[in-house]
């Protein structure tokens, strides 16, 4: 197993419970390619800050609630990213759309990942929407992020079908469960370098990703 100062820095942002925190915490005690530094929240109260210091990891709070507008909160959080040594900003259930200036500030080292296959069910409320649209499988993106809410290119899916009898409580943990896999796959993707944003697309192992990666 490598180092500390030989692994991929990865900061996480959380506004609730930390499950995919959780997925990354223990992903990277697993295998040792990446160590989640820093854990950030908008909200004292997110369930993931006791994860997080459950792990030793150090916690930070940037609460939205005590800035004027939404740049003076992400100029705040930026530069909370940055203090924490960041090489890599994962958004595991953050809830908060990010400026331009936040998302260009960390171009190419942002990821987020998203309860829908995208671009379907961009934004909230994904598992309702999905199953009032009767589609027969839904699942989870995880994606560079860029300005453009949820739009950012698409790197890797999973796929969970919708089953007869379905409401989005039961479809939700379907999903949230290929979500622990998925997310710190893609982590250990960016973490070997293999994985980059370039020229607005994802790029994976040299080649430009045409069609989500399925996990």
């Amino acid at each position: 197993m490598s180092g500390a100062a030989d692994r991929l820095a990865v900061v996480v942002l959380i506004s609730g419970s930390g499950t995919n925190l959780q997925a990354l915490i223990d992903a990277a005690a697993d295998d040792g390619r990446f160590t989640v530094a820093c854990v950030i929240s908008n909200r004292a109260d997110a369930g993931g800050l006791a994860r997080a210091a459950a792990a030793g990891i150090p916690t930070r709070v940037v609460d939205h609630t005590r800035y004027a507008d939404r740049a003076g909160f992400d100029s705040a959080l930026g530069d909370a990213i940055d203090a924490c040594g960041a090489q890599l900003i994962v958004l595991a259930g953050f809830m908060r759309i990010l400026t331009d200036a936040l998302v260009a500030r960390f171009r190419g080292r942002m990821l987020n990942i998203h309860p829908s296959l995208l671009p379907a069910f961009q934004g909230l409320h994904t598992h309702r929407r999905a199953l009032e649209a009767g589609v027969r499988e839904h699942g989870a993106s995880v994606h560079f992020v860029t300005a453009e809410l949820d739009g950012g290119p698409v790197i890797a899916q999973a796929r969970v079908p919708v089953l007869a009898g379905d409401d989005a409580a039961t479809l939700a943990a379907r999903v949230l469960a290929r979500e622990h896999v998925l997310l710190p796959e893609v982590v250990r993707w960016y973490a070997d370098g293999r994985l980059e944003m370039r020229d607005g697309r994802a790029w994976l192992d040299g080649a430009a990703i045409e069609t989500p990666r399925q996990c």
